[in-house]
């Protein structure tokens, strides 16, 4: 009786047991099952980590605008009572501590003083001191003892020496001989920059500005102050890395000024401490940031999940397929479809959770290579973590849900004419329809956005349907492609090309697979077309910052310089002039003028909107001239654009352009300095110098030369590029989309060849027998494979560079500003594409022929 049991039992559990052993059987299927596992888990926690680090770079952005004393509270007190200053700099220590803040960092400055005397001379100076300030001048002669010290400038020229005391020797002695502070200032002056730095215009209001080298000093020189001009109470603190580091500095510092405030109400002194937070605006613009690339890609990230999720979907159908003999007797011994479901779950469960987990990993590990280049919060790898388990166990009941209603409408449904009923009318359904209608909706909606880069708020505000147009309108086109496949194959059996037994046995394949032939063309061309898009408006808007950085600021760094430097008569400091350029600039008829030099312009100015042949030869257009007339480059010409120049001849226009350095589309003209003369290049009011040397470079050798340098702007700062950052940083994540879709299209194109492994086996070698060469036979299934590897490839290369042209500028964070954003080169990515497409053609008709060979023949015809 018991081995009666045994015998009845036994076939019923040992396929459930060695489920994991025979699922080796079949590698191809263990392998696309793991794969596709690893890409829908993968996309599923690259959602999530790509927001977050998009809020981490932002935040890091954010630290690099913001002075690095006010990462947190910053108490600042105008026209402060100096008896004041103990008890106010006392409530502040008091409670730092409790706030989890250091020591603060106090700033004094006395107004300017225009009687200050060194050696019998008044002299107009500022006295100033700050905690560690010593830490950051750099000291030229002298010592760190107890004193003043004062500014090379006016120690030299006026010859003040160590040891001299000021206002007839009640002021401290000067120990030291610092190197001035001028514009732009090192970072740790920003806060005070209008205080510490001295100022080389004429008449400033400023004058050399004398430090104390610690508080004694300082209040010993100012005994007879009694308002001083600031007190500011700063921390110093390292600068927050990511969002919830930023938001828990913002709120303890609140805190902190609450504190010190409600202190200073109970000592009678009410709200006489200012104080606040300017890093919380940048933490607001990181949350906003964070949230705008969320709802800009989830849409996207759900379609990738639904894709690889269909992908699982077929994995059940390919191994219901190659399980079919099995499942049908195991199902006619009593195996309900929850039984088989679970039967498929044991095969393929360890490649499916092995595939899941390391796509989770590979998300975090190649997250600096995709994603934004910031760091994430604490919890956010977590959350990555549990979006991918999600995604897995959806994948897991997927699979067995698709083998289990497989196993049901087969052997439990008495007409399965009404299934195939079903399929036809979903096939029917015009879904292409729906696409088109959102991405008209997204077009609609993609003509408010951005621009808006120029106003309050630094982010374009986000509309996820807009950002999601080109990806539906590669959608759309890819579901067209396929309904013109579907009826191109479903009329194909009229085709009678027997004369070329090759092109006929692959048009006949194609017919017999339409199912897997449409699937793979969808996905191929999602694949190729977001691929396309995601590349061309990423680098677009990398592009287009810094084409409109460089039209703006007119080279790497700009300046403004004296008329003497402008004329000629003070040769521009060693240490730059060869990197740079000097321009005049006059404007009073509408039209602005540049007068360059050629011979300088080109190698220092930015011309990256022209090659540089044609700059060369523009400009050595310039020279000569008619008698009353110089000869100009027109720049964006208007019908009522005069001729007339104020205070020059007219302009002869020898060429038009649409855009100049710093004159952008304006209208305007482009003169040569050699075509005027003296007392013309002296009526010019404002002369710029342009230098491909960094900005530091440039100012240093400024005021090292003694020249006035003021409004000094370089390219890296000119713009706010958070804008154009997020709008790349979105198209990044559309770019990796496509490159997992690609994946996932090659996946499904072997799959389809290795589900019809047994066919192609039965079919080649009944030709081959039949006299069919095999290198026919090879390019036959080159022939079936290279036209939907072609169609797939073409359709959405074109679709995609056409719809990523059409809609990258409406994409530009900053329309106002020229020159507007562009597609960039895509050879590299055209041929990328088409190499890869190759190579995926040849392995796939290898695969079809590997099945030729192999088969015996015998056992085929057996079959």
């Amino acid at each position: 009786m018991r081995r009666l049991w045994g015998a009845i039992t036994t076939p019923l559990t040992l396929p459930w047991r060695r489920a994991p052993r025979a699922a080796l059987s079949s590698p191809l299927t263990l392998v696309v099952a793991a794969v596709t596992a690893l890409l829908t888990c993968f996309l599923a926690a690259a959602a999530v980590l790509h927001s977050s680090a998009a809020a981490g770079a932002t935040v890091r952005y954010q630290t690099d605008k913001v002075c690095p004393d006010a990462y947190g509270p910053v108490f600042t007190k105008p026209r402060v009572e100096r008896s004041q200053v103990p008890v106010l700099v006392g409530a502040v220590e008091r409670h730092a501590a409790e706030h989890g803040f250091g020591t603060p960092v106090v700033s004094l400055f006395t107004g300017v003083n225009r009687d200050t005397e060194f050696n019998g001379t008044t002299y107009r100076t500022r006295l100033a001191y700050r905690d560690g300030g010593l830490d950051h001048l750099r000291l030229l002669e002298g010592s760190r003892a107890s004193g003043l010290w004062m500014g090379r400038d006016l120690a030299r020229s006026e010859h003040i020496g160590l040891g001299t005391r000021g206002q007839r020797g009640a002021l401290p002695p000067v120990t030291g001989i610092y190197a001035d502070l001028y514009n732009p200032a090192p970072r740790y002056w920003c806060s005070v920059q209008d205080l510490a730095v001295q100022n080389r215009l004429v008449d400033t209001l400023t004058g050399s500005v004398i430090f104390a080298t610690d508080r004694a000093a300082f209040d010993a020189a100012t005994t007879e102050t009694t308002v001083l001009e600031r007190l500011s109470i700063t921390f110093e603190a390292p600068p927050p890395a990511t969002l919830a580091q930023a938001e828990d500095r913002v709120e303890r510092s609140e805190a902190l000024i609450t504190a010190v405030r409600d202190d200073l109400t109970r000592r009678g002194l009410g709200d006489v401490l200012p104080g606040g937070v300017p890093f919380e605006r940048s933490a607001e613009i990181a949350q906003q940031a964070e949230g705008n690339v969320a709802f800009s890609i989830l849409p996207l990230a759900v379609l990738s999940v639904l894709v690889g999720c269909a992908g699982v979907g077929t994995v059940g159908l390919q191994w219901y397929q190659r399980r079919h003999a099995q499942v049908r007797l195991l199902c006619a011994r009593g195996s309900g479809p929850v039984a088989l479901g679970a039967l498929a779950v044991a095969e393929l469960g360890l490649p499916l959770l092995g595939g899941g987990l390391a796509g989770m990993l590979l998300a975090r590990v190649l997250l600096p290579w995709y994603g934004p280049p910031g760091p994430l919060d604490a919890d956010r790898p977590w959350l990555a973590a549990a979006a991918g388990l999600g995604v897995l166990a959806l994948s897991v009941l997927l699979l067995a849900g698709v083998v289990a209603v497989r196993v049901h409408r087969e052997f439990q449904l008495s007409r399965a004419a009404q299934r195939r009923r079903g399929l036809r009318l979903l096939a029917l359904l015009p879904w292409e329809l729906a696409t088109a209608g959102f991405a008209v909706l997204g077009w609609n909606r993609l003509s408010a956005y951005g621009g808006t880069s120029g106003a309050a708020d630094p982010l374009p505000q986000v509309d996820p349907i807009a950002l999601t147009y080109p990806v539906s309108v590669v959608l759309t086109v890819g579901l067209l492609a396929a309904r013109v496949a579907w009826l191109a194959l479903r009329a194909s059996h009229r085709v009678r090309l027997w004369s070329r037994p090759p092109l006929q046995l692959a048009i006949r394949r194609l017919a017999g697979a339409r199912a897997p032939v449409t699937g793979v063309l969808v996905i191929g061309v999602l694949a190729v077309g977001t691929l396309a898009v995601g590349t061309s408006i990423a680098a677009g808007q990398q592009q287009a910052l810094r084409d409109k950085s460089g039209m703006f600021v007119g080279a790497d760094t700009r300046v403004d310089t004296e008329p003497t430097v402008g004329r000629g008569e003070v040769p521009l400091p060693e240490p730059i002039r060869h990197r740079s350029t000097v321009v005049g600039q006059l404007t009073g008829t509408g039209s602005v003028v540049l007068v360059v030099d050629p011979a300088t312009f080109q190698d220092a100015a930015w011309t990256g909107h022209l090659p540089a042949e044609q700059t060369r030869a523009l400009l050595d257009r310039l020279g000569g001239g008619a008698a009353g007339t110089v000869p100009a480059l027109r720049i964006g010409h208007t019908p009522g654009q005069s001729t007339e120049l104020p205070g020059l001849p007219d302009a002869r226009a020898v060429a038009d352009l649409e855009m100049f350095p710093l004159i952008g589309s304006q209208p305007g003209y482009v003169v040569s300095r050699a075509s005027l003369s003296a007392e013309q290049l002296d009526s010019i009011p404002r002369w710029t110098v342009l230098s491909s040397a960094p900005l530091s470079t440039v100012t240093q050798a400024f005021a090292q030369a003694g020249l006035a340098h003021p409004n000094a702007v370089s390219r890296a700062t000119a713009l706010d590029a958070l804008p154009f950052y997020l709008v790349g940083w979105t198209f990044s994540f559309v770019t990796v989309l496509g490159a997992v879709l690609g994946v996932v299209a090659v996946l499904a194109l072997l799959v389809a060849v290795e589900v019809r492994r047994r066919q192609n086996a039965l079919a080649g070698v009944l030709a081959l027998r039949m006299g069919l060469r095999p290198r026919a036979l090879l390019g036959s299934h080159l022939v079936e494979v290279g036209a939907l590897a072609a169609f797939a490839v073409l359709t959405g290369v074109v679709s995609g560079i056409t719809v990523a042209g059409v809609s990258v500028r409406r994409f530009d964070p900053a329309r106002w500003l020229p020159p507007g954003s562009g597609l960039p080169n895509l050879a590299p990515f055209v041929g990328s594409v088409l190499v890869v497409g190759v190579l995926v053609v040849a392995l796939a008709g290898w695969i079809a022929m590997r099945s030729v060979r192999l088969a015996r023949t015998a056992e085929l015809l057996r079959a």
